[in-house]
C-alpha cells in the first residue's frame, strides 16, 4: 500500500511559562492520512448514492404511471355511465371491471421498466388476475340483472388496453418483433376505420368466436411474456396469435360490409 503523505504542514506557535519569553515552534500532526481516507470513502459513497437515488426515483415512477393510466381509464368510463348504465348504482360487475382496470394499468405501468425476470413475473401475474376476473364481471352482471351497454363496453375496452400493453411489452422485452404490436393495434384500427367508413360503426353481434379469440390472444401474450420462454419459442407463438386475430378482424369486417 503506498505511503500516505501530508497534504500540507501547519506551523503553530506555543509560549512557555509566563516568565519566559522564549518561543518554540512545533509542527502540527500530519492530516494527510485522515483527509485522503475521507476522500477515498466519498469515492465509494457517491456511486452508491447515485445508484440508490436512481432506484428510488424508478420506484416512484412506476406508481405514478399506474395512477395516470388508471385515472385516464376511469375518466373516460365515468363520463359514459349516465348515458349507458340505466341503474341507480354502479354495480358489483362494474366494480369488478374496475379492479381489472387497475390490473391493466399495472401492466401498462411496466412499460419502460427494466427488462428483468422479476418485472416479467409481475406482468404475467397482474395480467393473469385480470383475465381470470374477465369471466366474473359478466357473470355478476347477469346474476344481479344489471347488464348494460356501459358494462359491456367497459369490459371490452379494458381487454383491448390489456392486449395492447402486453403486445408492447412482448416487443420491448425482445420476445417478438415489432409486428406483434398488431395484436394490440387492430382494435383501435377498427375504431379508426369507423371514422372513415360509417358502415364500420354498425354494432357487431356478440359471438362465442369473438370472445374466445379475445381470451386466446391474452393467453398467447401471457405465454410469450413468461421469463422461461426464449425468443426462439415466443416469436412463433406470438405470430400464431396475430394470425388468429387477423382472421377474426377479416371475418368481422366482411360481415359489416355485407350488412352495410
Amino acid at each position: 500500500m503506498p505511503r500516505l503523505t501530508a497534504l500540507n504542514n501547519v506551523r503553530t506557535t506555543t509560549s512557555s511559562a509566563a516568565r519566559s519569553r522564549r518561543r518554540s515552534l512545533r509542527i502540527s500532526p500530519r492530516p494527510g492520512a485522515a483527509i485522503q481516507n475521507a476522500r477515498a470513502s466519498l469515492v465509494g459513497i457517491r456511486p452508491f448514492w447515485s445508484f440508490s437515488r436512481a432506484r428510488y426515483n424508478a420506484g416512484l415512477l412506476l406508481p405514478a404511471k399506474v395512477f395516470v393510466v388508471y385515472a385516464a381509464i376511469m375518466a373516460v368510463a365515468l363520463s359514459r355511465v349516465r348515458a349507458y348504465h340505466p341503474f341507480p348504482s354502479f354495480g358489483l360487475a362494474n366494480a369488478t371491471t374496475t379492479v381489472r382496470a387497475v390490473l391493466a394499468a399495472i401492466v401498462c405501468g411496466c412499460i419502460g421498466e427494466a427488462h428483468t425476470a422479476a418485472v416479467a413475473v409481475a406482468i404475467v401475474t397482474a395480467a393473469t388476475a385480470a383475465t381470470i376476473l374477465d369471466g366474473v364481471d359478466g357473470w355478476m352482471a347477469r346474476r344481479t340483472r344489471m347488464a348494460s351497454a356501459f358494462g359491456a363496453r367497459f369490459d371490452m375496452e379494458v381487454d383491448a388496453l390489456l392486449i395492447l400493453a402486453l403486445s408492447i411489452l412482448a416487443w420491448r422485452h425482445g420476445k417478438a418483433g415489432a409486428w406483434v404490436l398488431a395484436s394490440g393495434l387492430l382494435r383501435y384500427a377498427f375504431i379508426a376505420a369507423g371514422w372513415l367508413l360509417p358502415w364500420m360503426t354498425r354494432p357487431l353481434t356478440p359471438s362465442l368466436r369473438g370472445r374466445a379469440i379475445c381470451v386466446l390472444q391474452i393467453v398467447v401474450l401471457l405465454i410469450v411474456m413468461l421469463p422461461s420462454m426464449p425468443p426462439s419459442a415466443s416469436a412463433p407463438v406470438a405470430a400464431a396469435g396475430v394470425l388468429v386475430l387477423l382472421y377474426s378482424f377479416a371475418v368481422d369486417t366482411l360481415w359489416l360490409w355485407r350488412h352495410r
